[in-house]
């Protein structure tokens, strides 16, 4: 299997994984103080949503690069 078909299997699996699951969040930063025995944690979350002419563009991608690499 060549390089570009590889990367065009990744953009394909991304693509459907993007349309599957639009949104997903993640822990941005976290900040700390400590006052005395007292100890203090904030944590912010933080989403992202990915559009799904994205997905759709990398699956078409993908499936570009599958289909063309002879070339």
């Amino acid at each position: 299997m060549s390089l570009k078909s590889l990367a065009g299997l990744a953009l394909i699996a991304l693509g459907a994984a993007s349309l599957a699951w639009p949104e997903f969040s993640y822990t941005k930063g976290t900040h700390e103080a400590r006052l005395g025995p007292l100890e203090f944690s904030l944590k912010e979350k933080d989403s992202v949503r990915i559009p799904s002419w994205a997905g759709l563009a990398a699956i078409a991608a993908g499936t570009l690069l599958v289909w063309r690499r002879r070339s």
